[in-house]
């Protein structure tokens, strides 16, 4: 047996540190820093760091980890109050660059740039640019004072439904790429998959809910322990009876968790695993598993194509949506750019095709300039679209305050240990 994997493990948990925080000073997320450690040290530059069963495997759990805490960070309620505008941004926001991004893949294998597989793995290109993630606007909105305006909530709750939409997408994709059954087949299978979920996840939630009133507050570390069970066993029920991505049931999974009476405490005992070690691994190993050095012109050129589409794509389709919903010309611009970014999610999706041998491993490539060209585009492009606003928050919303409310979590649990160490040092003395 070798020990070499805890060097490795140890490599990348400090260069994803390091360059997490260097990404950071220039208003990107921690996630960028991960993929750039991973290419650095991966066999693209310095070839210190290889892919391997070990990585490979934690990798997945990894992202199974993400998509349970997305999951939980859901709220079913506000998903049903968010309303017509939130809905049609959202529809148009994956439609639109689902359609675009396919007619680009096609149209490039047709040009000579790339050498697509056929037709569904144009489709799953598309996919990958259905993806939303709003943390970077999230945090340029907050700076600009626009959060809590109706331009920001419509993007917080269009987010919130284009992620279920998104994982609705993957799973047909997917699930038609898994084997060789009729379409009518796989639909079916979906159906049941829900059906099944829907089961299971009442069932869950009366069991939790039981354990609540029974143990009045006492034994509560073993609600994550559960919770987590519960993730695992639909992750791979979805995968080996209905050919569901594993990551479906793990998103349905953290659903019926947040319908919880604990679900707050539950996933703030998740956190810590996903930024301690789960996380890192996952996003550095998509940059290990990265080809730069092998990029031609014709990859090279598809993927400023495929940016500059991702950017278009979610500006029109978003963009659309909240002009039918009366938003003004430059409000319904300012929803398209809030809705640019790709970030972790479309890193998750092109994962899975990869895994899956429906995406091919050149083209992870441009999909990771894309990801880090939107990260930077993003906040750029917002701060020109409210140029000459002043702070004018109108509006209040449950949206907002659930991810103020997840910042403060490590606030006071810092406060109380600290609260805690005083106590103990004043009992001593």
């Amino acid at each position: 047996m070798t020990y070499h994997y805890l060097m490795d493990l140890a490599l990348i948990l400090l260069s994803t540190k390091l360059l997490g925080l260097i990404t950071q000073k220039f208003q990107m997320p921690q996630v960028v820093g991960a993929l750039l450690a991973g290419l650095i040290l991966g066999p693209s530059c310095l070839n210190v760091l290889s892919e391997t069963e070990f990585l490979s495997q934690l990798s997945e759990l990894g992202v199974i980890v993400l998509m349970f805490s997305a999951g939980m960070g859901t709220d079913i309620q506000e998903l049903k109050h968010s309303g017509k505008a939130g809905f049609l941004v959202a529809l148009l926001g994956v439609v639109a660059p689902l359609v675009m991004g396919t007619a680009l893949a096609w149209g490039a294998d047709l040009w000579g740039l790339i050498e697509s597989s056929g037709f569904l793995e144009n489709v799953f290109l598309g996919t990958i640019l259905t993806a939303t993630s709003v943390s970077i606007s999230v945090e340029t909105l907050k700076e600009m004072g626009k959060l809590d305006t109706r331009v920001g909530n419509t993007i917080l709750a269009a987010a919130l439904i284009d992620d279920v939409l998104g994982l609705i997408a993957l799973t047909i994709v997917s699930s038609v790429a898994g084997g060789q059954e009729s379409i009518v087949m796989v639909l079916v299978k979906i159906v049941l998959f829900f059906v099944f979920a829907l089961v299971v996840g009442l069932g869950a939630n009366r069991l939790f809910c039981w354990m609540i009133r029974q143990q009045q507050g006492r034994n509560m570390r073993r609600y994550p322990v559960l919770a987590f069970v519960l993730c695992l066993v639909m992750a791979y029920c979805a995968e080996e009876f209905f050919g569901v991505a594993d990551i479906t049931g793990a998103y349905a999974a953290g659903l019926v968790i947040s319908c919880t009476p604990k679900s707050t405490y539950i996933q703030s005992k998740y956190d810590p695993l996903g930024y301690l070690l789960l996380t890192p691994v996952f996003f550095a190993s998509i940059g290990i598993d990265a080809q730069i050095h092998d990029v031609g012109m014709g990859i090279a050129v598809f993927s400023a194509l495929l940016l500059v589409i991702s950017v278009i794509s979610k500006m029109v389709g978003c963009g659309l949506g909240a002009k039918l919903c009366g938003f003004s010309g430059k409000e319904s611009v300012q929803v398209g750019v809030g809705m640019v970014c790709r970030g972790e999610v479309a890193l998750i999706v092109a994962n899975r095709g990869l895994s899956m041998g429906v995406l091919s491993q050149d083209l992870m490539t441009p999909v990771i300039i894309t990801v880090v060209g939107g990260t930077i585009l993003t906040p750029v492009l917002l701060k020109l679209a409210f140029r000459g606003e002043k702070e004018t928050p109108m509006e209040e919303s449950g949206l907002t305050d659930r991810y103020e409310k997840v910042e403060q979590l490590d606030l006071v649990s810092d406060q109380l240990l600290r609260k805690d160490q005083e106590l103990m040092d004043k009992g001593n003395s």
